[in-house]
């Protein structure tokens, strides 16, 4: 294209070429990308089931000798429970965030103390993104293909 010095800009076809490959190429990368986010919550409540809130509930137990009772909850771990069993010494906070209360799709973990799984200790499970007890892709602390 001969253009002269006082034209100094992008055709209307130039544009639409770039608006094309750049289509073009989003087409190609987005579907990579869809099924992370899936992964990412799954990892994150894996993480938090497993290390996270499965660590603060074990400082409160090397703390206060037993672990919070299901009525307590996991809220135990961020207010010194009123509801009996008192703590011996409760020396919580023992999770930052009141956030980490909530699983990634924004529904409350499920915690039980004494577990049925687990009766020697507790029940730590997130409902997945289902957000319901008889749905699939619960993440528990727990070995069992029957969650």
């Amino acid at each position: 294209m001969n253009r002269s010095n006082d034209q100094n800009g992008f055709t209307l076809v130039e544009m639409l070429l770039v608006v094309m490959i750049i289509a073009t190429l989003a087409a190609m990368v987005i579907p990579r990308f869809t099924g992370r986010s899936k992964e990412a919550k799954i990892a994150a409540a894996t993480a938090d089931v497993q290390s996270n809130i499965a660590g603060a509930l074990d400082l409160y137990e090397a703390d206060n000798g037993i672990y919070p009772t299901t009525e307590q909850g996991l809220s135990a771990l961020l207010e010194e429970p009123a509801a009996s069993p008192q703590p011996k010494r409760w020396h919580g906070p023992y999770l930052k965030k009141k956030g980490g209360l909530k699983d990634p799709w924004g529904n409350p973990y499920v915690y039980r103390s004494p577990g049925t799984h687990n009766t020697a200790d507790y029940d730590l499970y997130s409902l997945g993104p289902g957000g319901t007890e008889e749905g699939s892709g619960h993440v528990t602390n727990w070995d069992d293909d029957h969650s």
